[in-house]
């Protein structure tokens, strides 16, 4: 279950906070509904929940707090807004990503892909998705790593009504199973057809924490809607009736042409119309939203709401607001004849079929049966049937307690949900790996920069070999004076760059966070696959410039060089090197450009001021270390390692590799303190 306590934003200057100490509870079991206008802070109280904005309170899921949980995405699935995700990047791709990061088989993204019904759009790219395949995007990611505990904003934003009942659906199966759900609505009646419970908000402060039952008796409310070229007159005549006949009537001016009428019915207001010559351009029964205020105190006021309403044939009970204090007579269009009764001062009879016009999701008037909205008809309690076996062993096999709650639903089968699975909880870095795998070989932005270093790369050691005056190593390498860093090397750079600039320009893995975890498995994951993006570069580089030269030029340019050992490992330690300055500036500066100009700034910036901090006299220099470093060795090592450790070390003393080694020393330093940091908070 899910425990807010004095949850509270930081107020801005001259303003109060936009949530002011909420606190309510969602249990296990049941759908709770987080209900306010536009500016009334739900999106705000979900954001402190998530420890997604800074602010006071605390929020429990299961006991724990959000930052105590070692891996959220397993007890939290979460839906805020459109999915982070790269638009280049498949629907299927992206599941699989993150089926990789939670420890999840990559199968389990076909069974929420069938489930939320995109099985035929497992190939599409997501900058090409309709807002609600998106939505049904959100919601498959929620539900990759079977969380217990559902969270969405405004779930059907944007949908369709269609798609709209589906993800009632979902959130009603999801909740049938043992599931918490909570989701956010500006909506009255969306919430009184899909929750349990109703917490409603109003300036940022909670006004009534209500079971769907009572939230529908006080809050949504029988009325007439009336539009009118003279609704100002017409409703000074509606209230000078209502005082004539001693009844207990409310009009309401909605706007300069429509008035909602409670406590009335249709016949009268008709009636009344026609007496004084008003022109009606609409009347219709409508189930009308009493706003926030009328939460707890409209019973104990003793308010009459309805009164007069037709009924269907027998006695129809409405757990709705107060009578009329007499006995009336009204007529609806239809037939059948009964009494209605309601928990008031008087009752009221009328003829009437008992259906009533509303507006629907999508703004159209729609006719809709009386007892539509009533709690205690639209669904049946799922603790009176019996609860199926597969729903006891995803229970079970989740650490869920199947609670009987008033879960209400429809005579049609709940959707189906993907079946429970087992979280692989082995530690190590097999999982980022995996992940950081995927992420780099799901678009095609490696791949294109890979070729076009190779190309230029080419281009560039045919120009050098032409023009000559250029050694032999520079020229396979495709390195002429006037560059600051190979072609290579900058690629190598971008390519590290991207591993972490591309992660907070979409952050896939943030849903839930706000932003990309400093996590040091994701790190080293990003450097080891950095690594080796960057060694594969550098030899494919290598071998295509020779490759070129040898066709183009003959053999003579591409003799191997006697110190071929020492130069390869000078090579390869530069490319991985500006790969990791590119990982770990992107990472710490949070940005693309930041990472790139990091790696440019090596030879730019840092290797003149290491020169300049050895110029001078000196009465000791450290010529001769590789040779003592391999001295200080107690036995040999196998396969000549020993010269590529002596030329590893003969580039550390070269300016380039002692100013690369000290960026690189910088960053992360800078990087750990961070995410101490960070993880203090």
């Amino acid at each position: 279950m899910i425990q807010a306590t004095g949850l509270t934003s930081n107020a801005r200057k001259g303003s109060p906070p936009a949530v002011d100490d909420v606190s309510f509870d969602a249990r296990a079991g049941r759908v709770t509904a987080l209900l306010g206008a536009r500016r009334s802070g739900k999106t705000t109280a979900v954001r402190l929940m998530l420890e997604l904005q800074q602010g006071r309170g605390v929020t429990y899921f299961r006991g724990r707090p959000l930052h105590r949980i070692a891996h959220p995405a397993r007890e939290v699935g979460v839906l805020l807004g459109d999915v982070p995700g790269h638009p280049a990047r498949t629907v299927r791709g992206h599941l699989r990503m993150l089926c990789s990061a939670a420890g999840v088989s990559v199968r389990r993204a076909d069974d929420v892909l069938e489930v939320v019904g995109l099985v035929s759009l497992r190939e599409e790219r997501l900058g090409t998705l309709s807002r609600g395949m998106d939505r049904r995007l959100g919601l498959a990611c929620a539900l990759l790593a079977d969380p217990h505990t559902l969270v969405l904003d405004d779930p059907v934003a944007g949908l369709s009504v269609r798609e709209s009942r589906w993800l009632h659906g979902i959130l009603r199966a999801y909740a049938a199973l043992g599931g918490t759900v909570l989701f956010t609505t500006d909506d009255a009646k969306e919430a009184a057809r899909v929750a349990d419970r109703v917490v409603t908000l109003d300036a940022g402060k909670v006004v009534a924490d209500q079971d769907v039952a009572d939230f529908a008796r006080t809050r949504l409310r029988p009325r007439v809607a009336v539009r009118s070229p003279h609704a100002a007159r017409f409703g000074v005549l509606l209230a000078k009736e209502a005082r004539t006949a001693k009844r207990s009537v409310e009009v309401v001016t909605e706007d300069g042409s429509r008035l909602s009428v409670y406590g009335s019915t249709c016949a009268d207001v008709g009636d009344i119309a026609f007496r004084h010559g008003i022109l009606v351009h609409q009347l219709a029964d409508e189930i009308g939203d009493a706003g926030p205020s009328a939460a707890a105190p409209l019973v104990a006021e003793g308010r009459a709401d309805s009164g007069g309403g037709g009924a269907d044939a027998g006695t129809d009970a409405h757990p709705g607001t107060g009578t009329q204090p007499g006995t009336g007579t009204g007529t609806q269009p239809g037939t059948g004849t009964g009494t209605d009764t309601q928990p008031g001062t008087g009752t009221g009879t009328g003829t009437g079929t008992g259906a009533e016009t509303g507006i629907g999701a999508d703004g159209r008037a729609q006719a809709t049966p009386l007892n539509a909205l009533t709690p205690t008809s639209t669904f049946v309690p799922l603790a009176d049937a019996a609860s199926p076996p597969a729903a006891q062993r995803r229970s079970a096999a989740n650490g869920r307690a199947p609670e009987a709650a008033s879960a209400r639903e429809t005579s049609a089968a709940l959707p189906t949900l993907p079946p429970p699975i087992t979280v692989r909880t082995a530690r190590g870095p097999l999982r980022p790996v995996r992940y950081e795998l995927r992420r780099a070989t799901g678009i095609a932005t490696g791949h294109v920069t890979v070729a076009l270093v190779l190309a230029v790369s080419a281009l560039l050691s045919v120009l050098l070999a032409r023009a000559g005056h250029t050694p032999q190593p520079r020229l396979i390498a495709a390195w002429p004076q006037m560059l600051p860093l190979p072609p290579a090397a900058l690629g190598a750079g971008l390519l590290g760059a991207l591993s972490f600039g591309e992660e907070f320009r979409h952050p896939a893995l943030a849903a839930d966070r706000g932003t990309v975890p400093r996590r040091l498995g994701l790190l080293a994951a990003k450097l080891l696959v950095g690594a080796a993006a960057a060694l594969l570069l550098g030899i494919l580089t290598i071998a295509s410039d020779a490759v070129l030269l040898y066709l183009v030029y003959g053999s003579e340019l591409t003799q191997v060089p006697a110190e071929w050992p020492a130069l390869t490992a000078s090579w390869l330690a530069l490319v991985v090197g500006c790969a990791w300055a590119g990982v770990l500036a992107s990472g710490l500066f949070r940005s693309t450009a930041a990472g790139l100009a990091a790696v440019v700034a090596v030879p730019i910036i840092i290797v003149p001021f290491v020169q300049k901090a050895l110029e001078g006299p000196s009465v000791r220099t450290a010529a001769g270390l590789p040779g003592r470093v391999r001295d200080l060795a107690l036995v040999d090592w196998p396969f000549g390692i020993e010269r590529f450790a002596a030329a590893g070390m003969r580039m550390i003393t070269q300016p380039v590799g002692g100013a690369l080694m000290l960026s690189l020393s910088a960053l992360l330093c800078a990087y750990l303190l961070t995410a101490l940091r960070t993880r203090v908070r």
